[in-house]
């Protein structure tokens, strides 16, 4: 009868063992908190519960088993108090009991993308609400390309009938980027080659 009872003592206190190391584990490797917490509290309760049992039987009955049950009972009930406390905390402080779901590359990507266009919108927008409030006639960039090249097609059908060359390509550039072009000149200066 007592080798059963160390036997059953043994593999009581094994059983208590391997729970603990588990929710250690789990610990170590669950992706959230609340993951972590729950691992951690079943595991808890349920390895300190194997572990007195194994004491317990251990022992017998005497003094020292009424201690440990004790004890074992007070952990029973705390435990998992003590695990919704923590969660209910975490809760109130801002975590999310969800993971959210990673995206895609291509995703990530084209949410970026279309997050840096609208910034350079919104800075285009201010740039021209700056000029309207200083005064300066405020034209699109479109529009500013345009007008630049129905110029220099102009300049460039006066300059041919008049037996000049001119590059319209570098003349269009020129003027698209602000700048008065009239054939090799700019702004009256002769430009190196």
């Amino acid at each position: 009868m007592e080798m059963l009872l160390s036997w059953l003592s043994g593999i009581s206190l094994l059983l208590g063992t391997a729970a603990l190391i588990v929710g250690a584990l789990g610990l170590v490797r669950l992706p959230n908190l609340f993951s972590r917490i729950h691992a951690v509290g079943m595991m808890d309760t349920a390895g300190v519960a194997f572990i007195t049992l194994g004491m317990l039987i251990h022992e017998g009955f005497s003094l020292i088993s009424v201690k440990l049950a004790v004890v074992g009972v007070f952990l029973f009930f705390t435990s998992p108090i003590a695990t919704h406390a923590v969660a209910q905390v975490a809760h109130r402080s801002g975590f999310s009991p969800v993971t959210p779901v990673k995206e895609p590359r291509r995703a990530q990507k084209a949410a970026k993308k279309a997050a840096a266009k609208k910034s350079a919108k919104k800075a285009a927008a201010k740039k021209r609400a700056k000029k309207a409030a200083s005064g300066a006639p405020v034209e699109k960039a479109a529009t500013k390309k345009a007008v630049a090249k129905k110029a220099v097609a102009k300049k460039a059908m006066t300059d041919t009938a008049a037996g000049k060359k001119t590059v319209a390509k570098k003349a269009v550039t020129d003027t698209a980027a602000g700048k008065k072009t009239v054939g090799k000149k700019t702004a009256g200066k002769t430009r190196a080659s």
